[in-house]
């Protein structure tokens, strides 16, 4: 379905941000955009666990953001969330409050995939995106770095270090002496030390910063004289000793110093400064697109059926050795069940049919682990592995159908999110166990249905008889649902009714 409106919801560590944007044919125009800085990364307490004050601002800024999308359809909005949202353990809880008040999921993005969506933004706001480009943009938890070209990334990492816990690490009272400064530059040049001889050795032609430490040092820079344009090395070296000679932050009596920014200017500084001397930059340019305009980009090169997690199915069959026969063979069966059981207005593109198919594509990748137990391999890998595209929601119930699609039932108890996705268990399940023979041989006609609390599937009279392999897995599997309290019955046709369905 294609929309006019799409909008992107970005849940930051420092900022949590709304941007709607209008298609036109292949691009996306900014229309309306929300600002909040929330500083969720300042209420993360040394356990892990984010206070209450932090989450109250996070959902009131999502409570705005909820009544500007109302009328929006499910499709046209995305929600991302980062690294705070990633490491805090009591994430879920807050994600639940939080999704009543936008109406719409929120995913947890993985670091690279947080890249990746940066740099799908930046390389769309570029004047010309055919030049290889570093992007640095330095988040209130993470920093991502990436090199790409052509809207192609080659290199994408997510680093532990942002403007807010540095801030809080290093300038806690907001006091700012040289030796905090040194300390917290020498930690994030060891932080860039894992990737600095990589990306050295696959070269830039231009740096570009992006997000809201980069635009904030900009402005200073550009406003008040100390650069011509974009981010120098000269002009970060004057900022950084006017910092230094002020004492905090607070003091600097400079233009365009957003009081926003205050509070976590001296970790920007300090991150930004590492940046440039690990990588020896001279000058480095902004662009306004980042995270929340890479989303609305992936949307909209999802409506265009350029989805990007298909490619990244077809990459890991490649990668993992797929057997594509088998795989399609259990796709095509899984389906068709599917089908027989979603409401008669669903679409080819229901959100069900869609994860259906690419657990079907995937579900024998652990088999180039070891055959003996590949199904917990490949839950495995799918819940563990970078996956461009896919969120960590995505991959988690990737990973809860692979991991249900044969062996026992009960292991999915504890880890299942809703109801319906034991119908899609129950789809693979059978798909999987029909075509047990890894051959082409003619497949019998199966009518699926829902029945009560469980399901029913009604077979050719005569056709069990015929396949008493068959018919001993499906009485195994009979247990399996009794086992969690579902029913499965299994029927046969009348011979009648039999020969007038495949006549049909």
């Amino acid at each position: 379905m294609a929309y006019d409106l799409i909008a992107a919801v970005d849940l930051g560590s420092n900022s949590f941000r709304l941007q709607v944007g209008r298609i036109v044919g292949n691009q996306i125009y900014p229309l309306d955009s929300l600002k909040d800085p929330v500083r969720l990364a300042a209420g993360l307490k040394d356990d892990k666990q984010l206070d209450a004050a932090s989450q109250t601002r996070g959902l009131e800024a999502i409570a705005r953001y909820g009544e500007r999308l109302r009328g929006f359809a499910p499709g046209a909005v995305r929600a991302v969330a980062t690294n705070t949202l990633r490491v805090a353990k009591n994430a879920t809880q807050f994600l639940l409050r939080a999704e009543e008040a936008l109406g719409f999921p929120i995913e947890v993005i993985a670091g690279r995939e947080e890249a990746r969506l940066i740099y799908l933004g930046v390389a769309h706001s570029l004047p010309n995106p055919r030049r290889q480009s570093l992007v640095v943009d330095i988040g209130g938890g993470s920093t991502e770095f990436i090199i790409g070209s052509s809207f192609q990334p080659t290199q994408l990492e997510s680093l532990y270090m942002g403007c807010v816990s540095y801030t809080l690490r290093f300038f806690p009272e907001g006091n700012v002496d040289k030796r905090q400064m040194k300390e917290a530059e020498l930690a994030a040049r060891r932080e860039l030390q894992s990737i600095g001889q990589t990306y050295r050795d696959t070269g830039w032609e231009q740096a570009v910063g992006s997000s809201g430490s980069a635009k904030a040092i900009c402005d200073l820079l550009e406003l008040n004289g100390f650069s011509e344009s974009g981010i120098t090395c000269e002009g970060l070296d004057h900022l950084r000793s006017l910092l230094l000679v002020a004492g905090n932050a607070g003091n600097l009596t400079l233009e365009g110093m957003r009081p926003d920014r205050i509070p976590v200017l001296a970790g920007g500084i300090a991150i930004m400064s590492a940046v440039f001397r690990e990588f020896e930059l001279e000058h480095m340019a902004f662009s306004d697109g980042a995270l929340r305009l890479g989303v609305l980009y992936d949307l909209l090169g999802r409506y265009h059926h350029e989805d990007l997690r298909e490619a990244t199915v077809e990459q890991f069959m490649q990668r993992y050795g797929i057997d594509r026969r088998q795989a399609a063979r259990v796709a095509q069966t899984a389906a068709a069940l599917l089908e027989q059981m979603l409401p008669v207005d669903a679409t080819q593109d229901d959100p069900d049919s869609q994860v259906l198919l690419w657990a079907s594509c995937l579900h024998e990748i652990g088999i180039s682990v070891a055959h003996t137990s590949y199904h917990k391999h490949s839950a495995y890998i799918l819940a563990n592995a970078d996956m461009p595209g896919f969120s960590r929601r995505d991959q988690a119930r990737l990973s809860r159908l692979v991991l249900g699609h044969r062996g026992k039932l009960e292991r999915l108890q504890d880890v299942m999110q809703e109801t319906e996705e034991w119908l899609l268990v129950f789809c693979l399940r059978i798909a999987a166990l029909l075509h047990r023979s890894r051959n082409d041989d003619q497949q019998p006609v199966v009518e699926a249905s829902r029945s009560g609390r469980g399901f029913q599937l009604v077979f050719d009279a005569g056709w069990l008889d015929e396949s008493p392999l068959t018919a001993a897995a499906l009485t195994e599997e009979q247990q399996q649902w009794e086992a969690l309290g579902i029913s499965l019955r299994i029927k046969e046709r009348a011979a009648a009714s039999a020969a007038k369905t495949r006549s049909n």
